[in-house]
Parts: C-alpha cells; sequence; structure tokens
C-alpha cells in the first residue's frame, strides 16, 4: 500500500464537492484564496468542471460559486493584512523576521504598482493565495483591491474548469503522474524547511540567492598563530 500526497489532496476535495456540494467548492475556493490552509486551485476547480460535465454542478452557479469564493477568502486575507499590520512588525522566528522598514518598502511599491500586482498575483499559482496579505497591509482601496481580484481570478477559473469540462470522465488518467508530482513536492518542501531553518538561525541572510547571513558574517577571526605574532627568532 502507497501514500499519496497529491492523491489524498484529491481524496479531501472531492469528498468535499460530492458530499457538499456548491457550497462546499465556494467553501474550498474561501480556503485556497485565503491561502491557510493551502488547497490547490488547480485540483478544485478541474474536479468542479468534471461535475459540471456528469450532471452534478449546472455550469452558472458552478462559476458563481468558485468566483465568489475566491473574493471572500481574498478579503479576508486583506483584513488580517490591514487591521494586524501593527502585528507583523517583528513576527517571525529567529533572524526570519518581518521587519518595519519591509512593511515600508512593501507600502511604496503598492502604493505605485498595487493593481497590476494583485492582478498579476492572481494569475501566478502559490502567490495567488497570499497576494491579498501585502495588499490589506498596504491598505490597497478595498473597491480597487476587489475590482482587480475579480479581474484576475475569472480568467483563472474559467481557464481551470474548462479543463475539467475538457476532461470530463477521463480526468483519471492525470493519476499517473502523481508519483512523480509528491517527489517533487517533497523536494520542494524539504529544501524549503531547509532553508528557512538556516536563515531563522542567521547563518543564511533572508533574499535570493542565498548568502551568508549575520551570525556566520560576525563570527570572530580566527587567532593568528604563534609563528605570525612571534619576533625574529634570536640568534
Amino acid at each position: 500500500m502507497t501514500f499519496s500526497l497529491i492523491g489524498s489532496i484529491v481524496g479531501f476535495i472531492t469528498l468535499v464537492l460530492a458530499t457538499i456540494g456548491l457550497p462546499g467548492l465556494f467553501a474550498l475556493m474561501a480556503v485556497e484564496s485565503f491561502g491557510i490552509p493551502p488547497i490547490p486551485s488547480e485540483v478544485v476547480l478541474p474536479l468542479a468542471g468534471f461535475l459540471v460535465v456528469d450532471g452534478t454542478f449546472p455550469l452558472d452557479w458552478t462559476i458563481v460559486a468558485a468566483i465568489s469564493g475566491s473574493l471572500v477568502g481574498a478579503f479576508i486575507a486583506y483584513a488580517v493584512g490591514r487591521w494586524w499590520r501593527s502585528r507583523l512588525a517583528g513576527l517571525g522566528i529567529g533572524h526570519l523576521r518581518i521587519r518595519e522598514a519591509d512593511l515600508d518598502r512593501m507600502d511604496e511599491w503598492f502604493s505605485r504598482h498595487g493593481e497590476v500586482t494583485v492582478l498579476v498575483g492572481r494569475l501566478i499559482p502559490g502567490v495567488l493565495s497570499y497576494i491579498s496579505y501585502p495588499a490589506g497591509t498596504a491598505r490597497m482601496r478595498p473597491s480597487r483591491f476587489g475590482l482587480y481580484t475579480f479581474l484576475g481570478s475569472t480568467p483563472w477559473t474559467l481557464g481551470f474548469l474548462y479543463a475539467g469540462i475538457v476532461l470530463g470522465n477521463h480526468w483519471q488518467v492525470i493519476s499517473r503522474y502523481f508519483l512523480p508530482i509528491d517527489i517533487a513536492l517533497v523536494v520542494v518542501i524539504v529544501a524549503a524547511a531547509a532553508y528557512l531553518v538556516l536563515v531563522a538561525t542567521g547563518d543564511l541572510a533572508p533574499g535570493w540567492p542565498p548568502r551568508r547571513g549575520p551570525r556566520r558574517s560576525s563570527a570572530p577571526a580566527p587567532p593568528a598563530s604563534d609563528g605570525a605574532t612571534a619576533g625574529p627568532p634570536k640568534l
């Protein structure tokens, strides 16, 4: 008996959609857009599209449930960033902490490029689940945040729903790719965990590419050898 991380996620999402229906789709998309815990819409939406082909879900209400769930989750994340800004400074572990200067730079970026950042961010896997937090922290106008979140979420939602509709009852053919995807996910998770631990301990500095952190940089220089400090030998 083998365990598949992707297979388990697919099984959970299928169970929610099959037992709860469209409210389950709404809830899954809201959680996905909130980002905690991470639930991939790249899996949720094709499965919902399959249920449209199967006749379980009506297409119009499926689109409404998916997009509205994304918007609700995004606004919850936006609210967390906006109202908890004062708690974010200093948040972290060890040397891996959010500084006030980081928040100021984020504010400056969103004041100039906020709309484009939200729009593009909603089209990038992984980023789409967390772009709402900095938008809230930077106090982006809620009306503009909602508009650009909607504009970014709509093509993403329609595209993956369409993928599920095209696959129809043949969507299970992708199960053969679960093993290599599982391996890739484990490698990424282990590498990310190792990077975060090294940043938290100060061995690496935050950012990319990895570079020596403050703990390594401030390490005392080794003492000079006796031969380097001693005077010339006496004759």
